[in-house]
């Protein structure tokens, strides 16, 4: 393996946005660790795309931090240097009655151990590295259901709909703890609409990979500090009030 070789690592990676995500990075000449919570469907979509896999329930933040600490071991291993690209794509819908003054505390808690507690354990153990050398991108699927302005935060679905507010608010932190770009470091969330995945249905107007394009675009981009925007809520490559 070519030692200057980027690599990156994609959750939620073994379906839906995520799968779209880690085979557009590979096109592009990475090399992609998949994450996905099913061993079987992870192993089959890494298979298919060419990439290594890891399967863990991000919900358990042991394990899951366990498993990116042997992710960075093995491709250590293999020659490669600081992680270039994390991209957080996994998700949960909460149940639709769940309304704050209705929801369990299972309930509550299952939505943000997924959506909000494991992208700050991924981002925990892995930006610092990224950070220190001055280079990385990472890029979180978030959604315009978290967002402060809008019809965002109107009512229903309240776990997931605070979930993904607390993504953006811990992405607009993160890029000013880190300089905004300037010391070469991005941070993003992206909002990529209502998809054809096992979450959105069938019948959503947007492909995946449609959904997914945004972030692939923020992962390559070029980026000028001077001029140029990070630590904020993107769809459609533009960017969105939060």
């Amino acid at each position: 393996m070519h030692p200057n070789m980027k690599w990156a690592i994609v959750t939620g990676g073994s379906r839906g946005l995520g799968y779209e995500t880690a085979k557009a990075l590979i096109l592009a000449g990475f090399f992609v660790y998949i994450i996905g919570k099913d061993e079987e469907r992870a192993q089959q979509s890494a298979k298919t795309l060419g990439c290594k896999y890891r399967a863990v329930d991000v919900a358990d933040n042991e394990k899951f931090r366990k498993v990116l600490k042997e992710i960075n071991l093995d491709a250590a291993s293999n020659g490669l240097g600081v992680l270039d690209v994390l991209i957080l794509a996994h998700g949960v819908m909460s149940e639709k009655m769940s309304k704050t003054l209705r929801t369990t505390d299972a309930e509550w808690r299952r939505t943000m151990s997924i959506n909000l507690d494991a992208v700050f354990t991924a981002v925990n153990e892995l930006a610092p590295a990224m950070f220190e050398a001055r280079s990385g991108r990472v890029v979180i699927y978030s959604a315009c259901l978290g967002r402060m302005s809008g019809p965002g935060t109107h009512g229903g679905l309240a776990p997931y709909r605070i979930s993904k507010a607390g993504v953006n608010a811990f992405v607009k932190n993160l890029s000013y703890e880190t300089g905004l770009g300037a010391r070469g470091f991005l941070v993003d969330a992206i909002c990529p609409g209502h998809c054809r995945t096992d979450m959105g249905g069938p019948d959503a107007p947007r492909s995946a990979q449609e959904g997914a394009e945004t972030a692939i675009w923020l992962a390559t981009r070029e980026f000028d500090p001077t001029k140029d925007k990070t630590g904020l809520l993107w769809e459609d490559r533009k960017i969105v009030d939060w």
